[in-house]
Formats: C-alpha cells, sequence, structure tokens
C-alpha cells in the first residue's frame, strides 16, 4: 500500500455517506469544541486524502457494510475530482485546529461553518463543491486531462 493509493472510481453513494459524518462532526466541533473531534475530522480527510476508505473507519465501515447490508447502489463517480474535495476539506480541518489552539473562536467556527455547509451539499444533495473546481480547473488546463480521463466524461454540474 503507498500513499497516493486512491481509487480511479469510488462509489459516490458511499462519498455521500461519508460527507454526512463530516456534517456530523463538523457540528460537533463547532457547537463543542474539543481536540478530539478535530482529531477525527482531520485524521478522516488525510487518511481518505491518502488512501481513500482503507484505513478511514467511516469511509471503510461504509463501504463495506453499510451500504452493501443496506443493499444502497454503487453509483460510480471519478475518484481524482473526490479526492480533490478531501484535499480541500483537510485545509478546512487543518485551518480550524490551528485557529483553535490560537484562540480565534469565532474564526474556528467560521471555517468549520464553510465545511459543514459544504459537506451538507454533498451529503443531501449530491453537489459536489470540490468535483465542480476540479472539472473548472482542468477545463482551464491547470489539472491535465491524464489525471482523470474517467472525469472527461462526467458532468459534475448536477
Amino acid at each position: 500500500m503507498k500513499i497516493g493509493d486512491y481509487p480511479d472510481v469510488v462509489n459516490e453513494n458511499v462519498t455521500r455517506m461519508v460527507a454526512a459524518t463530516v456534517v456530523v462532526l463538523g457540528l460537533v466541533s463547532i457547537f463543542f469544541p474539543n481536540p478530539y473531534s478535530l482529531g477525527i475530522l482531520f485524521y478522516g480527510f488525510a487518511a481518505r486524502l491518502s488512501f481513500g476508505p482503507k484505513f478511514e473507519p467511516f469511509a471503510f465501515l461504509t463501504s463495506r457494510y453499510l451500504v452493501p447490508k443496506l443493499g444502497i447502489s454503487f453509483v460510480p463517480t471519478a475518484g481524482p475530482p473526490k479526492r480533490f474535495a478531501q484535499l480541500i476539506g483537510l485545509c478546512f480541518a487543518s485551518s480550524s485546529i490551528i485557529l483553535w489552539i490560537i484562540g480565534k473562536l469565532t474564526a474556528y467556527k467560521i471555517v468549520l461553518g464553510i465545511l459543514v455547509f459544504f459537506a451538507s451539499l454533498e451529503s443531501f444533495l449530491g453537489w459536489c463543491a470540490g468535483c465542480f473546481f476540479f472539472a473548472i480547473l482542468m477545463k482551464l488546463g491547470v489539472i491535465p486531462d491524464d489525471i482523470c480521463e474517467k472525469c472527461n466524461n462526467l458532468n459534475y454540474n448536477k
């Protein structure tokens, strides 16, 4: 297993369920600031960014047990845009930790509120802001086409 071993194709339904855990953890962190929920939030993004669902407990349990047990269908979606979204989430989680440590609680809550807002869009509406901006960056040539050949055929403007 190497760092960067993120799947080329992921299940959209799993990503939406995992986004719901981000919403819950984010809300817990906003209303009850503590290092534990922040650490879990940070670890989740770092693990998903590095390896996909393999080492992140919520993604692993959702993809291996919850989705099959509930009979939820596999809806394929390209992995690289979702990985880009994990990078953005990791930046927000890292920023919130730094703001919490230095005592900037209002800024901390704003950063987490933004994260919760966008995770809610993914979870409840199926719209991934990171994927949307990934597609724009591909169209602008910032992200080369060979990074995500599968993405070229998918529409992220849901």
